[in-house]
């Protein structure tokens, strides 16, 4: 089976955590809170690569204020389903000194990544650092001092993807939030 086969083979057994109509809304409210908190305050809305770049493009095209957008590239899990050492691929363009800051990363789990981007941009001198996060996973693993100003959906404890979380490197760029099943994740090597 080819990784594209196996990719449609998992979409085709997926379940759907939260449909496009549940996430449209979910981005509505957040760009509503980010906009009544942040509005006057010329913020840099950084990218998280690469799953933030879906709810940064879906946010961004709901802020009416003035802002500007960068990117910065952490990641822990390369393409896989496990996460390891944090690794800095790119760091923003775009100095951060002063300035106030809106980090957007698709999915909070355990915290490991944004907790360490926060701190980086806090160490570059930002005034103040927010976080928004389209799906916060439900469970008791996250290290402390992670705070979202800004969650969207919470999500079970399973492995998902859409609206910028991948599976194996596929299906960012779905409207909905699904979960893996056992069915889809069989491509009979076991």
């Amino acid at each position: 089976m080819t990784r594209a086969e196996r990719a449609t083979r998992l979409l085709a057994h997926a379940r759907v955590i939260h449909d496009a109509a549940t996430v449209a809304r979910a981005l509505d409210a957040q760009a509503a809170a980010i906009t009544a908190h942040l509005a006057g305050e010329d913020p840099l809305v950084l990218a998280v690569m690469s799953g933030g770049m879906w709810p940064t493009v879906e946010l961004g095209r709901r802020l009416a204020f003035p802002h500007q957008v960068d990117y910065l590239h952490a990641t822990r899990y390369r393409g896989g389903r496990e996460g390891g050492a944090l690794e800095w691929r790119v760091s923003p363009r775009m100095a951060l000194e002063g300035r106030c800051v809106l980090v957007v990363d698709d999915i909070l789990d355990e915290g490991y990544t944004l907790a360490a981007v926060m701190a980086a941009c806090q160490a570059a001198g930002a005034s103040r650092v927010h976080a928004a996060v389209l799906a916060v996973k439900v469970h008791d693993r996250r290290v402390s001092g992670v705070d979202v100003a800004f969650p969207g959906l919470e999500v079970p404890d399973e492995y998902v993807f859409g609206c910028g979380m991948d599976v194996d490197e596929y299906w960012r760029g779905l409207p909905a939030i699904y979960a893996v099943t056992p069915q889809g994740d069989d491509d009979g090597r076991s």
